[in-house]
């Protein structure tokens, strides 16, 4: 009796054991798993759905969702307080201006992804030249951008800056306008729309790439990739609180795999120019 007794306790730990193992190797498998959510917007968006289904992403254990936001500050916002885990949209000056922004909802920056040249387009001048006096110009209505797309117009030699122009600086920082350009502030994801209505717009490559416009051949000036173009490299960004979290840095060397570079510079017909430098070299 005593022997029968032994046994079944024996096989109730054994089943007890088991089942707990079970359920460990079950939530190991789960947080192997675990799905990290990256916000995304135009090209960029698409370039991670691609990443995603990639034999690189399945091999570095990594199941991403994307999820597309077609506002910057949102996107940003929704990264700062958790919603989203990483984004993939912004260039560091963009990043630079968004914290300086929103002092109680700050983000860090992962890592380097790539370099796209911002253009001036228009549909009446083929020449940065011919644009006459009092011409409109349509540039971005967000901080970030709005300071990039002047930069750019003194690099065109249409305007010049103070001298303490800054990543929130704006037209109030204008010191020359020779030209007596007017300025039209519009959302920057409509530049290819709104050609047709003004003298001349600045236009980011992603959306210029929307629009079927490609800033090395349809712009009438763009930036030089030098180092003047060194704040404008794209980032990952995430919350400052997860700025050490290892499965998120796996997305940065995920993102410089070279089958996955060959794609981008394939389907962006090598307007994405890849940048694979720590964040130490932008500051």
């Amino acid at each position: 009796m005593k022997k029968s007794v032994w046994w079944v306790l024996g096989v109730i730990v054994v089943l007890v054991v088991a089942v707990l193992g079970v359920h460990q190797l079950s939530h190991s498998a789960k947080a192997k798993t675990t799905t990290i959510t990256v916000g995304s917007m135009g090209s960029d968006y698409d370039i991670w759905k691609h990443i995603a289904k990639s034999n690189d992403a399945k091999e570095a254990g990594l199941k991403i969702k994307v999820q597309q936001v077609t506002d910057g500050v949102q996107l940003n916002n929704g990264t700062a307080q958790g919603n989203i885990d990483v984004n993939a949209f912004q260039s560091y000056s963009y990043y630079e201006a968004y914290n300086k922004q929103h002092p109680k909802q700050q983000l860090s920056a992962l890592g380097t992804t790539y370099l796209e040249p911002m253009g001036i387009y228009s549909k009446k001048y083929k020449k940065v030249s011919q644009i006459p006096d009092g011409a409109t110009i349509a540039i971005a209505n967000n901080p970030a951008n709005t300071a990039r797309d002047l930069l750019l117009l003194q690099s065109a030699g249409l305007i010049k800056l103070k001298a303490n122009f800054s990543a929130l600086g704006n037209v109030s920082d204008i010191k020359s306008n020779p030209k007596n350009l007017k300025f039209k502030e519009i959302d920057d994801t409509t530049g290819p729309r709104v050609l047709k209505d003004v003298d001349a717009v600045l236009i980011s490559n992603t959306v210029a790439l929307e629009g079927h416009l490609h800033v090395l051949t349809d712009s009438i000036f763009h930036e030089k990739i030098d180092q003047s173009t060194r704040s404008n490299i794209n980032i990952l960004a995430t919350a400052k609180k997860n700025a050490h979290n290892a499965k998120y840095k796996k997305l940065v060397k995920l993102y410089h795999k070279k089958d996955i570079q060959r794609y981008i510079k394939d389907k962006y017909y090598g307007t994405k120019i890849e940048v694979q430098k720590p964040i130490a070299y932008l500051k």
